[in-house]
Parts: C-alpha cells; structure tokens; sequence
C-alpha cells in the first residue's frame, strides 16, 4: 500500500419510516419494531403547533432511536443510543416487559447531535420500551416512546445480497448521518485531560464500552475483524465499519494524487455493487524454465518454448468485509481528502465553517497530504475555550487523539495542493438499483443535508484561524488561558513524537536493516519502513507548532478585540506579561524518552524549542533516537548513541533542510 507519511444491488428489505410526532408523544405510543435498525422521529413544526406544544418541545428537532444488536435477544446485552439534532434536555429509560424501569440515563453527550446511551446487560424476552422524558414541562410536551422486541431466541444474521458485502436495510439521510456522528463521539471517548492512543484500530472497535456496534449483527464479527489504517483509510475504514453494521450503501474513489499545478481527481468510482474491480490485476505468472539447450543444426534446440499459462478470470463475486477494507486501503490515500472543493467526482464534499457542521465525522483534509477526523466538539465555557478534538492514523497503525490548532490542523491556498479543509463524507444513494454519489448541487438543495459550501475557499490563511477561534470560542477568551491551551496543544504534539521515535528504535532492535530513504519530495510519500518510521511529515508540523506557540504574544496583540483584555492594561503589557509566563510555561513543562539503552531522559518544552534548527534533520529512523531529539554532540544525553544513518542519507537531508526550514512541504512535479 502506498500512502502518504501521515503523521503521518437492490434496496433489500428496508424499514426507515419518517414518523410525525403525533405518533409517538404521550404514553399511549403506538408501538413499532426497531429491529431493522435506525427509525426517524421528525417533530415537524407544523404538528408540534396543531398540539400546542411549547417552543421548547420545537427544539428537540429529530431524533432517531437505534437498538443493539440489529435483532435484539435475551441472550445478548441490549443497547439503545437516541440522538438529537437540538439541545433537548431529558432522560432515557428502559422499561422491561414487566412494567419496571431497567436503567436509566440523564448524561446528555455531544452537541450537536446530541445523544443518551442505556444499556441492559441481559435483556428479559418481550416488549421493552425507550422512552425519552424532557425535562421541559407544558401541554404536548410529553415522554417519546418507542417499543423494541427483544427475542426469546438468538436470530439469524441479517442475510445477505447478490453482488453485495452486505445487504442494504438503511438510507443515508440526517438520522443516519447523526447515528454515526454520536458512534464516532462514543467509540473514542476519554476525558479531555488524556492523551488516547491505541497500537490499532481493532482495539477500538473490539472494546465494547466504547463501539455500541459491537457485534451488532450477532455472529462475534469483530473477533475476526483486524484494522491497522494509516491517516487516509481512517476515515473510509470507519465510515465503511458503519455502513456494514447498519446496512448502508458505501463506495470510494480512486483519486491521482494531482501534480503539475492541479489538484488531485477521481476518475474511478467504486460501490459495494463492483467493488472488487478496484483490486490491483493479479502479477503474472512466472516465466517458464528455459530448457537446456538440445543439439540440432545450428547447436540448439529447434522446439518453440512453452507458453506461459493464462492469468486465471476473476469471477467478480462481492469480497467480505475484511476484503473490502483491503481493497479501499490498496486505493485510497491522502489526495482522496484534497480534491478541489467544487469537484463534483470526490468521495468528501467541503461544508461551512460553523458549530453545526464540524461534529464528529468530519473529516479535515489539510494540503499538504494529512487527514483526520472530528471525534468530540466541546462548548466554550466561562473557565475554557471551546475545543474541537480529531484522531488520526499512522502508517504503523497507531490511532491517536489530539486537539484542533495550528499546529495540528495545517491550512493554505495553493490550486498545486489541492482543496484543503473540513469535509463530509459524499451521501451515497440507490437509484435505479444502482449506488451513486449526489452531486454538490444536490446535497445543496437536499433538506437532509443542505451544508455544501465553497466558503473555505475563499479564506486565507489567517483569516481560516480567526473563523475557527469564532467557531469554537464565541464569546472574547482570556489571553493568559487562551495561550496556556496553545501549549498545551504543543505539549500533546511532543509527547505523541516521543511515541513515533520509540517504534523507530525498536524497528532498529529489530535488526530488519536500514529503511531505504527515498528522493525529494518521496520522503513525505512512500511505503514500507520509511513510511512506518521515519517522522517528515510530523517534524514539520511540530517545527510549525513551535512558531505558532512563540508567536502567541503577537497573535494576542494582533486581534485584542478577540481577546478578553484586561481594561487596566495596554495591549503592550499583556503581551509583555504573556512572553513571561510562555518562558516560565516552557521551562517547566517536561516530557521522557527512552535513549537506545532504554534509559529514560527527561526534556523541557524549551529543549525542544530550542533545538528547533537540530529537529530540521531528525526524522530518519535510521538515525539513534538520541539524534532524533536534537542531544547536543558529546553530551551526557547523547553517550547512548551508538547509529547514525548512511553518509548518503546525510547528504540527502542537508539538502532538503530548506523545506524544514522554511516551512513548506515541495509541491508535487
């Protein structure tokens, strides 16, 4: 697989009914089976008016109610996760067959959407009953129930599909898209204070306290489930995980990864329907033995040589689910993330900048060939500004989670890199019995959607930073804090660093050899051990971070009105009293790494700023990892050294240092 050095069909038996709220308010709830997956609940204005409801019951806009598993039983946990698009405030309950109330959640996550979980560990058989109770009091605001059926015996799967890795039982549409926002919020939940990583992203979704489709389709399908994507397949390997738990359409692009000036294209598109034509044709066979020569003639043999045998025909059948994310990763890789934003032929489509399109889900696709994806939005509040937080994959399968700044989410405009920035996953539909994407003018004028926007593409790069600032902090931030969270930010870069150095001195333990350095601008895009070890892509970004912490104090002084500025001060004082506390904050924030003897050495944020010039050229794993943390020649912290990496590779680096330097990743020839 070669990918950038991310720091690295029919519609078979669906049951999506759109239900007003007329139906479902008041205990007298008509019952409706929810077996088949997610149901929308639409409390459309019209009806909630007809009943008089009061405004605050208009706010809780749709909500879509999802059981697990897919056929509920007694022998299984049952799990029931409600999603809102508005800030509805209420509690879940479950209320088993017998009339009593099982559990029970008042924790309202995310926003938005916004969602409750319950979750009953051994379900007795008959009708249970989810029911949301609001919190806000008034006629026609009443609890929102719905029955689910939970089986005496263990069912079946959910079949199968000629054609197809799994057949279809859902739609796109906002309920789904918010399901999956909420399964993305849940699947990597941690509090704000850690610092998440996972060796892989089967260990995630192998976890059941944190995956609410675990083993949702009832035949322990994660046991066999092995994921190890690096930046570019995260994304599709979530949405494609999603999709096969839920039964919705899917499909992915083959994309260049542009050059010449012009952004990357998708020429090839693939669904469930096809998918196994997007697999490599297999290598031919190997040549035939060349027989000895026999005596003739002319001194050798007249008889023709044998011919090779014919490469065998593929049948075509519909790969599994394990094929089919091996033939998304073989396909995909970071220019599928930077196609131009008002490309119609793309798998992402660009969205406006706002508090109700970056939920969990987005993607961010930055230009210079790194993806992540939206996993938690944290509101401003009156002690923190507000926070957006991403993971990301490596190309040695580790799957991190870090904050949205900077230093992380790297931004320009330039046709050569492509269309950068927030994107959504292209809905993908069945018509005519085939899939297809909708076009930008569809999602447009789709009231499911409607968030395509080129808005992006007309900001520069500042201006981008300040329209996030304004996303995730409204309200003016206090310069002190404001700047702490920078460094904090940086604090997280560094210490995820200290993770990719480790896996490149136990590559060197390993004794596997060297990992052979590629030409020019291939140090950023390759494959094999230099893609899983070496670190390009992630120095200049932290290079990038540290000019973003220094440069704090202007930033402040730049936009005081962004700021809540002490009145007793100029802006002068505050940044004078921010570069104090920025060299105090530095000096005392310290990390570890382990030297090649495995011994611990402990560094300040200011070592590694202060070493900015030396971290230009330590991102070849060839090199000990005391080099690769800039130790100074013939110190202490450098007695452990005992590599170096090739004089050629040496020479290579010195001579690419000008894009660390100044940094900027080379464009594409």
């Amino acid at each position: 697989m070669i990918s950038a050095n991310c720091v690295a069909g029919r519609d078979r038996g669906k049951r999506s009914p759109v239900l007003s709220a007329r139906q479902f308010i008041g205990a007298a709830t008509t019952a409706l089976s929810l077996i088949t997956g997610a149901f929308l609940l639409a409390l459309a204005a019209g009806n909630a008016r007809a009943q008089g409801s009061a405004p605050a019951c208009d706010a809780a806009g749709e909500i879509a109610l999802l059981p697990s598993p897919w056929a509920p039983w007694k022998g299984a946990p049952l799990r029931v996760m409600l999603v809102t698009e508005k800030p509805l405030q209420g509690e879940l309950s479950l209320t088993g067959p017998d009339g009593s109330v099982a559990a029970t959640s008042r924790e309202r996550h995310g926003g938005p959407p916004y969602f409750w979980f319950t979750e009953i560990k051994a379900p007795a058989a008959g009708s249970w009953h989810a029911t949301l109770t609001p919190q806000q009091a008034g006629a026609g605001c009443g609890p929102i129930t719905r029955e689910i059926k939970v089986r005496p015996d263990k069912p079946g799967g959910p079949g199968s599909a000629a054609g197809s890795t799994w057949p279809l039982r859902n739609t796109w549409n906002r309920a789904t898209e918010n399901l999956f926002s909420a399964w993305i919020e849940k699947l990597f939940d941690d509090p704000l204070d850690a610092e998440p990583s996972w060796p892989a992203l089967h260990e995630v979704v192998r976890d059941p306290s944190r995956n609410f489709l675990f083993n949702h389709l009832g035949f322990n399908e994660d046991a066999k489930i092995y994921l190890r994507p690096d930046c570019a397949d995260l994304p599709y390997t979530l949405r494609a995980y999603f999709a096969y738990k839920m039964g919705l359409p899917y499909g992915f692009s083959k994309c260049s990864r542009g050059g010449g000036g012009k952004a990357p294209t998708c020429p090839q598109w693939f669904s469930l329907q096809n998918a196994e034509e997007a697999k490599p044709p297999p290598p031919p066979p190997p040549a035939p033995p060349i027989p000895p020569a026999e005596s003739g003639y002319f001194g050798f043999s007249s008889a023709p040589a044998p011919l090779a045998p014919p490469a065998p025909k593929r049948t075509g059948s519909a790969p599994s689910f394990a094929e089919l994310v091996q033939i998304v990763w073989d396909s995909v890789h970071s220019g599928s993330g930077r196609t131009a934003l008002a490309d119609n032929n793309t798998d992402y489509y660009p969205v406006p900048l706002s508090a109700d399109t970056l939920r969990p889900g987005t993607v961010y696709a930055d230009p210079y060939g790194h993806i992540l994806m939206i996993v938690r939005r944290v509101a401003q509040t009156e002690d923190a500004a507000g926070i957006i937080l991403a993971v990301d994959g490596q190309p040695d399968g580790t799957v991190a989670r870090k904050r949205f700044w900077r230093g992380n989410f790297l931004f320009a405009q330039d046709p050569a890199l492509g269309g950068p920035g927030f994107k959504r996953f292209r809905p993908v539909v069945v018509a005519n019995g085939a899939m297809r994407r909708l076009i930008n003018a569809e999602i447009a004028k789709n009231p499911q959607y409607a968030d395509f926007s080129l808005d992006q593409s007309q900001l520069g790069v500042e201006d981008f930073y300040d329209r996030m600032d304004d996303v995730m902090s409204p309200s003016p931030l206090d310069p002190t804090r404001a700047m702490k969270e920078a460094i904090t930010s940086l604090e997280e870069q560094v210490k995820v660093r200290v993770t990719s150095v480790e896996n490149g001195r136990k590559f060197q333990n390993s004794k596997r050899g060297e990992a052979t350095m590629p030409d020019g601008a291939a140090i950023f895009e390759t494959s094999g051990a230099w893609e899983d070890f070496s670190t390009p892509s992630r120095d200049l970004r932290l290079l990038i971070a540290i000019d973003v912490v220094l440069g704090f104090p202007d930033r402040i002084a730049r936009r005081p009105e962004r700021y809540a500025m002490p009145r007793d001060k100029s802006v002068a004082e505050v940044k004078a009293e921010l570069q104090r506390v920025l060299a105090s904050e530095l000096a005392t924030r310290k990390f570890s790494y382990p030297r090649s003897d495995g011994s611990a050495w402990t560094l300040t944020l200011r070592d590694v700023i202060d070493r900015a010039i030396t971290l230009e050229m330590a991102y070849n794993p060839n090199d000990c990892v005391e080099l690769r943390w800039g130790a100074p020649a013939k110190s202490d912290e450098a007695s452990t050294c005992k590599r170096y990496a090739p004089a050629a590779q040496r020479e290579k680096m010195s001579k690419y240092r000008a894009w660390f330097h100044e940094r900027r990743r080379p464009p594409r020839a």
